[in-house]
């Protein structure tokens, strides 16, 4: 909640309130991240990359994070659920390609903020993501988180949903390291590209967010 101003009169909002504030918040935002996805379809699988399908530039999960950042945790979470339904409407690949984009953006919403509420409890949840350098180091951490996950997704899915025998046919061609293949392409790439997005999933929505003083405009959480 944002501090009163001098004439103003502070309201607090019930558990309530402020439960209907994220759900409406993420399910709006979730829609909107949808819009963007359909709207966005053509310049997003023109960036895909050949023989991993991940695209070079998706920012849907950026709509995911902003939901996150203006009304809470639970907002954020919301959108990324029918965000990634919406993905449906466009991704090549059927479910595999949003069920991975969800995967891929939830340890950044819960991460930073499991860390940080073990600290600071007098202090909004808000103002504490807004800290850049308290951002910065949770982000390193929930980036981490990601990459991890999205390595056993990866296998898991090879074992699972792609076969086995496709797995020795994964090439690192895109990094003009053809020779590599198999499992040390998977553990080499997965890495990279999670890296290259999850910076950009949580940088773009922090300067949008804070730059701009969203966050003072609604002070939601």
């Amino acid at each position: 909640m944002s501090e009163a101003k001098p004439g103003e009169i502070e309201s607090v909002r019930s558990k309530s309130s402020e439960l209907i504030l994220q759900l409406a918040g993420g399910a709006i935002f979730g829609a909107l991240s949808t819009v963007m996805a359909v709207v966005l379809a053509p310049i997003i699988n023109a960036s895909r990359i050949v023989g991993w399908g991940i695209a070079m530039f998706d920012p849907t999960s950026w709509v995911w994070i902003i939901c996150f950042l203006i009304f809470g945790t639970y907002a954020g979470l919301i959108s990324c659920v029918t965000g990634s339904f919406g993905l449906l409407l466009i991704d090549p690949s059927g479910w595999i390609g949003p069920v991975f984009k969800f995967c891929a953006t939830v340890p950044l919403i819960i991460i930073p903020l499991l860390i940080l509420k073990l600290r600071e409890k007098d202090i909004t949840n808000s103002l504490k993501v807004k800290n850049p350098r308290k951002y910065v180091a949770t982000g390193v951490i929930s980036i981490v988180v990601r990459i991890g996950v999205m390595i056993g997704m990866n296998f898991l899915f090879f074992i699972t949903v792609w076969g086995i025998d496709k797995l020795p046919y994964v090439s690192l061609e895109v990094l003009g390291l053809g020779d590599i293949t198999g499992v040390t392409a998977v553990l080499i790439f997965t890495p990279i590209i999670n890296l290259y997005a999850g910076a950009l999933d949580l940088a773009v929505p922090y300067f949008l967010v804070f730059g701009s003083k969203l966050d003072e405009k609604f002070g939601f959480w």
